[in-house]
């Protein structure tokens, strides 16, 4: 079974003949258990999501707010493995037909080896993964592999990146290109503001892949915002403080399925 970075191509271009943004969900596996996560990620595309990322969960996630860090602490203490990331991933995609990409950090990759990781995320189904601290110049074995196995390799731009810079990712990259909203880490923002919108407009000039915006979204007056001028809105720690702030896992799925319909709402301009 090869990647699914064409149904995830073409869930992006279906959403923009709808003339909006699809909807891109972030959770991580393995909270808060494995079937738990599972649940989640089955009850966000209930709820309206067009593509999930499933988090590999990092004892150390640079990029990643305290919420995102809270939910990943979880997940470890419970054992968590690559193969529970790769099962999240083939249950998800099994039960919904829906794109399914893992977001990870590049070391749990590495050591696991390159051509396992692509040849089982493939096998699951998955559509690609997201690599946030993976250079370019330093990408050409993963991108082979990925290539071969039929998945997308996300790569992720910053208002920091230069005109020349983004080009390069972008030339490297395939199925969207993650643009991250502003510096820092991970959370909800007050606002996500002129430097995404401008970042975008740069990233734009550079590739025809779709532009999703990352970091700071959490309801649906800045999705419907960020929809204006984004192929795809990303929200990741909004969905994880639902399932943390949740008395139960039952009540954590209700409150996740119904952010997702309530920002699905958001990136159709409607609420």
């Amino acid at each position: 079974m090869s990647g699914n970075v064409q149904l995830l191509s073409d869930t992006l271009a279906a959403a923009k003949s709808e003339e909006r943004s699809a909807l891109i969900a972030y959770l991580p596996a393995g909270f808060p258990t494995v079937d738990g996560g599972i649940a989640a990620v089955k009850a966000v595309f209930e709820g309206g999501a067009d593509v999930v990322e499933v988090g590999l969960p990092h004892s150390d996630p640079v990029l990643d707010g305290p919420v995102i860090q809270t939910a990943d602490d979880i997940a470890l203490r419970g054992g968590v493995r690559i193969a529970d990331v790769m099962r999240t991933v083939r249950e998800a995609y099994e039960a919904t037909g829906r794109p399914v990409l893992v977001m990870t950090y590049w070391n749990p990759i590495d050591r696991y080896g390159v051509e396992r990781f692509t040849a089982e995320l493939a096998e699951a189904g998955g559509a690609g993964c997201i690599l946030p601290d993976l250079p370019v110049q330093e990408s050409a074995l993963w991108r082979e592999h990925a290539e071969k196995h039929g998945l997308a390799t996300v790569f992720v731009v910053a208002p920091s990146s230069k005109d020349a810079r983004l080009a390069d990712i972008t030339a490297a990259g395939s199925g969207f290109v993650y643009a991250a909203s502003l510096m820092g880490v991970t959370g909800t923002r007050e606002s996500v503001g002129a430097q995404a919108q401008d970042l975008v407009r740069r990233t734009k000039a550079t590739t025809d892949l779709p532009v999703c915006v990352g970091l700071g979204v959490s309801n649906a007056v800045q999705a419907r915002e960020v929809a204006g001028f984004a192929d795809g809105v990303i929200v990741g720690s909004a969905f994880v403080k639902r399932m943390l702030d949740a008395p139960d896992e039952a009540a954590g799925l209700d409150a996740v399925r119904a952010l997702a319909a309530d920002l699905a709402e958001g990136v159709r301009g409607t609420e």
